[in-house]
């Protein structure tokens, strides 16, 4: 008992310093309860967004339809399809759009009079669910007064119309009214959705992960839930071999080794040399690529095959060292390289032999399967070290240790990326983590505790746990 009264001094003494005198506690608790009565924000759901950047863009800058949806309610049958179309167009892509009328529109005036009038009514109506405060943190600081001004100002009231259209008119004889335009646009599209939930799965498959994450951060509102494709670019960033691996292999098979070398600027020459030196002659049939035949180099495809087929050899045997690590994570049956009979040319899974499609493996001992060669290790050792040292992947993975989680509980919503496990008679399974059993919500902890640990622990046991979780 006595613990908590000393917590709740702490607690008090803390309020009293930013709250110094009873008036300012009463006026806080007026604003605060006034602020709860307040609509909620809209929030904008966005998943398995696999870089695919161009789409993205399209989504976030529409809100999923909720600026066409204000633009509805706020001019009904007052002005045609057409003019609504054009009036969304415009608040998606400003600049794009401004460059369109530029070449089409005569009387660029009476333009700039009649969409300026319509963004304001359009940005009145979606900042009314939101306190001046919080509105005036979002103006931009080059227009902060004018905007103010329109916003809160009323033509409607005769000595106020002069002074309302003045501003206007004024902003556009000093060649100003296109860079307002844009600005209103932007605040428009930044209050219409309050708050950016990315249910996971930003990286693999697409060809821009990097861009999305550059977006991402400069959100004004954002949370992230990892999903499966995260985590493991988060353990490659963190120096794990087997996410390394698995980044270069899904980067590989999609044809976006370009992401990994023009993208963040990492050294894939060492693979590459590897690929070449021991699978020149094998055509690597089943290592095919799936790309987009309009984004990919044709003449990439051979040595991009080849690498494909480097690292996933090189992945099967470092994934293999880590489950023969850790007999308690139960995965066992995924150490198949040992059930390879190279003469017979079959492999045994569960039990069953099935015929092998490839039986060319040059870098595998088959008395140690799970040792890398030397040449093997050179090149892990030295891309390792490509991940660790590379400043753009760090400063993303770090965004999404800072912005993200696995779960998040938002506005009374449970926010997760994939499953929780689960027995077939409704109860939360329990998993073994390092010598604990943990279930449901506990699992989600105790493994982001451990994932994070992956990436910033300083003790070398904890650090090493977290990469073999991640």
């Amino acid at each position: 008992m006595e613990k908590y009264r000393e917590t709740d001094l702490r607690y008090l003494k803390s309020l009293a310093n930013q709250y110094p005198t009873v008036a300012a506690a009463a006026t806080e608790i007026i604003n605060l309860q006034a602020i709860l009565s307040l609509p909620k924000g809209t929030e904008h759901f966005i998943t398995d967004i696999h870089g695919e950047y161009d789409q993205f863009q399209h989504v976030i800058r529409n809100g999923s339809g909720a600026i066409k949806r204000k633009i509805e309610e706020e001019f009904g049958n007052a002005i045609s399809a057409g003019e609504k179309k054009a009036i969304a167009t415009l608040i998606y892509y400003p600049e794009q759009k401004l460059e369109q009328v530029l070449k089409t529109e005569e009387n660029m005036e009476d333009w700039y009079k009649v969409s300026l009038y319509r963004l304001i009514r359009i940005c009145k109506s979606a900042s009314s669910k939101y306190t001046r405060s919080k509105v005036r943190k979002a103006l931009p600081k080059d227009f902060a007064y004018v905007i103010e001004e329109l916003l809160t100002g009323r033509p409607d009231v005769s000595d106020q119309e002069a002074y309302y259209n003045e501003i206007i008119r004024s902003v556009i004889r000093t060649g100003r009214a296109p860079e307002l335009v844009i600005a209103f646009c932007n605040l428009i599209r930044r209050l219409v959705v309050d708050h950016l939930h990315v249910v996971g799965d930003i990286f693999d498959r697409g060809p821009y992960p990097n861009l999305i994450m550059d977006t991402l951060m400069q959100h004004h509102s954002v949370d992230i839930q990892w999903g499966n494709h995260d985590i493991y670019w988060m353990g490659a960033a963190a120096g794990s071999r087997p996410c390394i691996c698995n980044a270069i292999r899904i980067s590989a098979k999609y044809g976006n080794l370009n992401l990994l070398e023009d993208g963040y600027g990492i050294n894939l020459v060492p693979l590459a040399r590897l690929a070449m030196s021991r699978y020149d002659k094998d055509s690597c049939t089943c290592f095919k690529l799936d790309y987009r035949e309009d984004e990919y180099d044709v003449r990439d495809a051979m040595l991009d095959e080849k690498m494909h087929k480097a690292i996933t050899v090189i992945q099967f045997k470092l994934e293999g060292q880590m489950i023969m690590r850790h007999p308690e994570f139960g995965m066992d049956e995924r150490l198949l390289l040992d059930k390879i009979n190279i003469e017979k040319g079959t492999v045994c899974v569960e039990g069953k032999e099935y015929p092998m499609k490839d039986l060319n493996f040059p870098t595998i001992d088959w008395e140690h399967p799970y040792e890398l060669s030397s040449e093997e290790e050179d090149v892990m050792e030295r891309i390792t070290q490509a991940f660790l040292n590379c400043e753009k992947l760090q400063r993303h993975v770090r965004f999404l240790f800072t912005q993200g989680s696995l779960y998040k509980v938002y506005n009374g919503n449970l926010l997760y990326h994939g499953c929780v496990p689960m027995n077939e008679d409704g109860t939360f399974t329990r998993v073994n983590v390092y010598g604990k059993e943990y279930s449901g919500k506990a699992l989600y902890d105790v493994l982001e505790n451990y994932a994070r640990k992956g990436y910033y622990a300083i003790d070398p046991g904890e650090k090493k746990k977290g990469l073999d979780i991640l």
